[in-house]
């Protein structure tokens, strides 16, 4: 049954089995046949197991995995390149899987856009017609497309490119065509399949802050598959990552590196950064009575990282951790935060029953 109350994707009960007699193994693999059973017993694999997702309009997911995880794979059946042996994958409240293939078209055409790895620029077409295509595809008029796409090349940094060719552009300046091309469609939906990987680190982080920046001003729902954590921590309001067709674990980059559900997951992210994901709210101590808004303040949400920039002129005291509507919600102090960026194993014994503490 349609779910019409949820905005966003909701991808429930999905089940992917390679071969020519998938649906036969269906209920051997929630009975709990294994993806190396399933292989060798009756000679399909397994891509996907059970997938229950739902991604919030507006908000950046990320599906993250090695490779063979069956991140690909899924990203593939939001807008049903690939066709799910069983399960639903409602968007806006829409079963994609029932569509018929008109209906199907239209969806593609008007309610997803995608980002490829490998760019997909047509190399016959300049620029400005690359960016143009899917306004083409759609029967706008010419005049009202090279408007639309104008302003999003601009928007990507490609003003004065328009008329030259891919091969005479760098791989980032192609990811860039295609970004704007995937833009001017205007899509609720933009499902990006390793859209950075090809690229080197420096462009691949100009990339991302682009991807940010914008996504500030248009909210789209974005579907975002990479292999690297350190783009899914920056990127992703909600994160899943993937193992062997299955989910491991799904929350924000603070609950992945926070609290990673399995050996897995703390191998994944034990090199991470911290002081970039974690947030003061979780080294932040309880208000005690009395207590006011004198004195230096900092924001919710704000990293530890950040903080500690800056309160490193003052780093004596406590520090009063403010919510948006500026009302005191904790107290922090740098050495709280030099502790959190280091992850001393001191510091579960020193802050006993604070967030971190329960963290750890």
């Amino acid at each position: 049954m349609a779910d019409t109350h949820f905005n966003g994707i909701k991808i429930r009960h999905l089940y992917k089995i390679f071969g020519p007699e998938a649906t036969r193994h269906v209920e051997a693999v929630k009975n709990g046949v294994s993806k190396i059973q399933l292989n060798e017993r009756f000679g399909h694999v397994l891509g996907l197991k059970d997938i229950n997702l739902e991604m919030p309009s507006g908000c950046i997911q990320v599906i993250m995995g090695l490779s063979g995880s069956g991140k690909s794979t899924l990203i593939r059946h939001i807008n049903r390149l690939i066709d799910p042996t069983a399960g639903e994958v409602l968007v806006n409240g829409v079963d994609v899987v029932k569509m018929n293939q008109a209906e199907l078209r239209e969806f593609r055409r008007h309610q997803t856009a995608m980002v490829f790895q490998k760019f997909a620029l047509l190399p016959h077409r300049n620029v400005l017609d690359n960016t143009v295509y899917g306004l083409e595809v759609q029967s706008m008029e010419r005049a009202k497309s090279v408007d639309i796409a104008m302003c999003w090349l601009e928007r990507v940094g490609l003003k004065g490119f328009e008329q030259k060719y891919p091969n005479q552009l760098s791989g980032g300046m192609q990811q860039r065509v295609g970004l704007a091309r995937a833009l001017a469609n205007d899509a609720p939906v933009l499902l990006m399949d390793e859209a950075y990987s090809a690229l080197d680190p420096l462009i691949r982080t100009d990339m991302q802050s682009v991807l940010l920046d914008i996504q500030k001003e248009i909210k789209k729902t974005i579907v975002f598959i990479t292999h690297d954590l350190d783009e899914a921590l920056r990127l992703g309001d909600q994160i899943a990552i993937l193992r062997d067709g299955e989910i491991i674990q799904q929350g924000t980059s603070q609950d992945i590196v926070l609290r990673p559900a399995d050996d897995y997951v703390a191998n994944f992210v034990k090199e991470v950064n911290r002081g970039r994901v974690v947030q003061v709210e979780a080294v932040m101590s309880p208000l005690r009575a009395g207590v006011g808004l004198g004195g230096q303040i900092i924001a919710a949400g704000t990293t530890v990282e950040d903080a500690v920039r800056l309160l490193a002129s003052a780093p004596d005291g406590e520090v009063t951790v403010v919510s948006s509507s500026g009302e005191a919600v904790g107290l922090v102090t740098f050495r709280q935060l030099a502790e959190a960026m280091v992850n001393s194993k001191d510091t579960s014994k020193q802050h006993a029953g604070g967030p971190l503490a329960a963290a750890l």
